[in-house]
């Protein structure tokens, strides 16, 4: 795993086999991150990261300019790792939260200007992760959301939902938050 731009690419991760992940690709990160930048200047934007696993996306966002990136699991050893990444890459900007996803998504007081969301395909709840955000109001005005989720979950239908984009086996679902 690598981190494809910004000031730490090229930058290899190399997370533990155990961790109970499933990576976005690299083709798919980069698409997601070419798109992202064409809608969002990530020069000090905050993000989240649900669902975030070995933190790919989180060091993607902080590598680009993010200046808080708060990246949410609920494995020890996925936070545990995320933990000794940025310490060794120094990206003070990422902040790892051992959390379930939806209890955070409650509990939490902050707004993001950009939000990732990469849950488990198998997981029930998956449809109501951005009514979720959006009832909680988690977006700053004009923030961006994204949920990567299986071809099978079609999430058109949700309030805010803007677009589908397909890579692969890899399925992005972006919303934005009315102004």
């Amino acid at each position: 795993m690598r981190i494809i731009g910004g000031k730490y690419k090229r930058r290899v991760i190399n997370p533990p086999r155990n961790l109970p992940v499933r990576p976005t690709t690299d083709l798919a990160k980069e698409s997601l991150f070419n798109i992202i930048s064409n809608r969002v200047d990530l020069n000090e934007k905050t993000a989240l990261d649900l669902f975030t696993g070995t933190g790919a996306i989180s060091y993607e966002f902080a590598s680009r300019g993010c200046r808080e990136v708060t990246a949410v699991d609920q494995n020890f050893q996925c936070i545990r790792f995320i933990k000794n990444t940025v310490a060794e890459l120094g990206m003070e900007s990422v902040k790892p939260i051992r959390a379930e996803a939806f209890g955070f998504i409650r509990m939490t007081s902050k707004k993001f200007d950009i939000i990732f969301a990469d849950p488990p395909y198998n997981l029930e709840k998956l449809e109501s992760i951005s009514s979720d955000v959006i009832h909680h109001r988690l977006l700053n005005p004009d923030g961006w959301m994204v949920i990567e989720h299986p071809k099978e979950v079609d999430l058109s239908s949700q309030h805010c939902f803007v677009e589908h984009r397909r890579y692969g086996h890899v399925n992005f679902s972006f919303f934005q938050m009315d102004l």
